[in-house]
């Protein structure tokens, strides 16, 4: 068993009464190799001031966390294989909408990776099947409810 850790920092600036619901969202995220970054509120779901557009917000770190994931694993099994990857972009997209409960939640996350190959590509049938696998080993896409779809796009 693995622990990977987050540390978050938030304070209410001096001049903000806090109850009226007008403190700024922003935050700092500080993760365990060192790395660090400004984090808000979605400026869709707390209005501007009070969230920051220019930081990253949980959303977006949702949908990056299972991008990155899948291609981690998708790097790691095209590798396997035998395929060389040159370059790997992905242009993924979540939808925070009701759910089933009525409750505000990220219902898809659609990724949209775009792999290029050194040499021949691999069929379009083995290509999906990377993507399969890359999928059911992510770790992050086994630990959550939403409905995680790929929808590889062609390279450039």
């Amino acid at each position: 068993m693995a622990e990977h850790t987050a540390q978050l920092h938030w304070q209410r600036g001096a001049d903000e009464a806090f109850t009226d619901q007008r403190y700024s969202r922003r935050h700092t995220l500080r993760f365990d190799g060192g790395a660090v970054m400004a984090a808000s509120s979605s400026a869709s779901v707390v209005p501007l001031p009070m969230s920051d557009a220019a930081a990253v917000d949980p959303e977006e770190m949702f949908v990056a966390a299972l991008a990155s994931c899948h291609m981690l694993w998708f790097l790691s099994l095209a590798a396997a294989r035998g395929h060389v990857v040159d370059r790997y972009e992905d242009a993924a997209v979540g939808v925070l909408a009701r759910n089933g409960a009525g409750r505000l939640a990220m219902t898809v996350v659609t990724l949209r990776p775009r792999v290029v190959f050194a040499g021949a590509a691999p069929a379009a049938d083995a290509l999906a099947a990377l993507h399969h696998a890359s999928h059911e080993a992510c770790f992050i896409a086994q630990s959550v409810r939403t409905e995680v779809r790929c929808e590889p796009r062609p390279s450039a």
